[in-house]
């Protein structure tokens, strides 16, 4: 999943709920299951995700929503094997990047 996001330095839940086409609800049920997930809170209480934590939300969308895990499974699969899954996945996330690339271009002509 390539997501359409400007590079900051922290994003808002409402930001990435939008970005992954899920409810913002989803995203704050993932922070409290998912350990690898570590938003800051500002002032008010509300989550701010770094980059990292997108990274890391991408990988748990693309086990969950795209190669159907369950959650249980996805917490073991990203314990065990979490730097070959996340290898896999940023090459896989870049190709996918390339592709939109090559897509526009083709469009463009």
């Amino acid at each position: 999943m390539h997501l359409n996001l400007p590079e900051k330095r922290y994003y808002s839940i409402g930001e990435l709920a939008k970005a992954f086409g899920v409810n913002a609800s989803l995203i704050r049920f993932w922070d409290k299951e998912f350990d690898i997930l570590k938003p800051k809170k500002n002032a008010k209480g509300n989550r701010m995700f770094t980059p990292e934590d997108v990274k890391n939300l991408q990988l748990i969308y693309h086990l969950v929503k795209e190669r159907g895990f369950t959650l249980e499974g996805a917490k073991t699969h990203l314990k065990e094997g979490q730097k070959k899954t996340l290898d896999k996945f940023e090459i896989i996330s870049k190709l996918e990047g390339i592709k939109a690339q090559l897509t526009d271009l083709k469009n463009a002509l």
